[in-house]
């Protein structure tokens, strides 16, 4: 039939045509109910639970917190390298500082450890032994300068004075607390690092007056003033520890003396080096 310029063909009468067979079979595929909104799904099935992590052998570099994140930092001796680890120690306010250094310059009430022993600090002995160091050379270089003018000789600066100093106070209160560590651990009398190094660094807090009173041209004047620093400096440190040391066993008192001893060799040292003035 035309209609047009447009053919109708019968699909039936077309040959090679496969009509299409209805299927009387049907296959009914069901799904199970699930929850998009809840991940991991409550009820996992298989070897991998919710439970289970990864392989212990496996690369957990991504795991662990990166330096400035708000996750915990690693623990152990890692920690002794981090800032974190002495921020406490130097949490201390203007007034304990000051109550301190009075306590040092009153060496014979013994209660300096007893107030220190929850919050010892770092704070003051660290500046303690700075203003020691600039107050050494400055008056050290001072006092030579007046007894070269007074004779009318040439002054030359020794900047040595600077050097000398920080090596001095730096290295003792470093090295004899940590010595002292050592011993009384091996005595079975330890005591805490930090509150030994808080107690030898308010221990030189008195050699900061007698620097100053060094520039009294009077070298007997100045045998007293290291004497009597040296005195108070020693008693301070020994009466502190030694109601701790009494439980190292009959060696206590040698270990007292060795500690009373050592601070006044201090003392001899300032004198003969900072407070002599040779032209």
């Amino acid at each position: 039939m035309m209609s047009g310029k447009y053919t109708s063909i019968d699909a039936q009468q077309v040959q090679g045509s496969v009509p299409a067979v209805p299927d009387s079979r049907q296959v009914t595929v069901n799904f199970a109910d699930s929850n998009l909104q809840t991940f991991p799904p409550s009820g996992t099935q298989g070897k991998i639970t919710a439970a289970s992590g990864p392989p212990r052998d496996a690369d957990d570099s991504f795991s662990k917190p990166i330096s400035g994140s708000d996750e915990p930092q690693q623990g152990g001796w890692f920690r002794t390298f981090t800032v974190a680890a002495y921020k406490p120690y130097f949490d201390v306010d203007t007034s304990d500082v000051l109550e301190r250094i009075i306590d040092s310059l009153f060496p014979f009430r013994g209660s300096f450890n007893e107030k220190t022993a929850t919050n010892p600090d770092l704070y003051g002995p660290f500046w303690i032994c700075t203003t020691l160091i600039f107050v050494a050379a400055s008056i050290g270089t001072f006092v030579t300068y007046l007894a070269h003018k007074l004779k009318s000789k040439e002054w030359d600066y020794d900047i040595n004075l600077v050097t000398w100093s920080a090596g001095l106070f730096y290295g003792y209160v470093t090295i004899v607390p940590l010595c002292l560590y050592v011993i009384l651990k091996y005595f079975s009398a330890p005591a805490g690092l930090v509150q030994l190094f808080c107690l030898y660094g308010y221990s030189l807090f008195v050699f900061i007056p007698a620097l100053c009173m060094s520039i009294v041209p009077l070298d007997i004047f100045r045998w007293v003033v290291a004497g009597v620093a040296g005195f108070m400096s020693a008693t301070f440190v020994a009466l502190n520890l030694r109601a701790h040391i009494k439980s190292a066993g009959e060696r206590w008192f040698l270990i007292v003396a060795g500690i009373f001893l050592l601070q006044l060799a201090l003392a001899v040292v300032l004198k003969i080096y900072l407070f002599t003035v040779s032209v």
